[in-house]
């Protein structure tokens, strides 16, 4: 399998840098007792700044537990 590099769709560049929203401001789960938060990581166009996507850095916090 080819290893396909990732491409800004608003500009075309081919250059993407990684960053991580750190857990103070990051995402918490709603409806638990301790909210326990995890950072964002963001993809990042480095040429417009357009973020591509972005996910939770550890989205176990986020499972409830079976009752």
């Amino acid at each position: 399998m080819e290893n396909q590099k990732e491409q800004c769709p608003k500009c075309g560049c081919n250059e993407i840098g990684k960053g991580r929203q750190p857990r103070n401001s990051g995402v918490f789960p709603l409806g638990k007792l301790v909210p326990l938060s995890s950072a964002i990581i963001h993809s990042i166009c480095t040429n417009c700044g357009y973020v591509i996507e972005s996910y939770i850095e550890d989205p176990s916090k986020f499972k409830y537990p079976n009752t």
